[in-house]
């Protein structure tokens, strides 16, 4: 039972430091950069039953040395972005952290599966400080735009209430919806770009027109950037 105890306790601590993580580099991005690439941070942590149901549809001993050697997403971390770019752009960084090692990619964007379902799975290798060692915690993290983790939700919904046999006709529909979600995607992509670039222009013009110095202008970014912190500090209070 200690064991077991353990076992759940550092995948629950993974997954807080995979959280700390993201949370930084969002809080990076929005008060450095004035763009926050990630929508939505959420995570779970397999349930027994799910674990229990695995070890049986794969043959894995149920014991904490099996579990941790074959079963990859006992924690899970999923991030929403607005834009499939936002993706890589995000699993960059993540990869990019020295004390973070990843294990296994899958590409399912650029290779969606049969079903349609599209995502980024990272399986990450997170150091994990304990009172009398260090572990290392597995994670699996999947990147998703919010059009991918709508259709996701609804084909997971149909797939358990279908008891994994899902008719034929809703399994093309839900390709086609796929699909229609893919698409969805590449355009509202090109419309960003395209308000991007046309707001870079407009900065440009103002930057020519401002009698602001360069130092001046950096500070009285810096100080709106603290005032919209606060706005949202006292809103959240209130």
């Amino acid at each position: 039972m200690t064991d077991l105890r353990r076992l759940v306790l550092t995948y629950k601590f993974g997954i807080d430091e995979v959280m700390t993580k993201l949370s930084i580099l969002r809080e990076d991005f929005k008060h450095m950069r004035d763009y926050n690439p990630v929508e939505h941070v959420g995570s779970r942590l397999k349930s027994f039953e799910s674990i229990l149901a695995k070890c049986r549809r794969k043959g894995i001993p149920l014991t904490p040395d099996a579990i941790r050697e074959q079963m990859f997403d006992v924690a899970g971390v999923r991030v929403t972005c607005s834009f499939v770019s936002d993706i890589y752009r995000v699993r960059d960084m993540l990869v990019g952290q020295s004390d973070l090692t990843l294990l296994e990619e899958r590409d399912y964007i650029a290779h969606p599966k049969p079903n349609g379902y599209q995502s980024l799975h990272l399986i990450l290798q997170v150091p994990v400080f304990l009172s009398d060692r260090v572990e290392d915690v597995i994670v699996e993290v999947q990147l998703r735009t919010i059009a991918m983790d709508f259709w996701a939700s609804l084909e997971h919904k149909i797939f358990y209430k279908y008891h994994r046999q899902v008719p034929q006709h809703l399994e093309e529909s839900l390709r086609l919806a796929a699909n229609v979600a893919a698409s969805l995607d590449a355009s509202m992509e090109r419309i960003h770009d395209e308000v991007k670039a046309m707001t870079a222009d407009d900065d440009a013009v103002r930057a020519d027109s401002d009698p602001l110095g360069p130092e001046e202008a950096i500070l009285r970014g810096f100080w709106r950037t603290a005032e919209a912190a606060e706005a949202d500090r006292q809103h959240l209070d209130g």
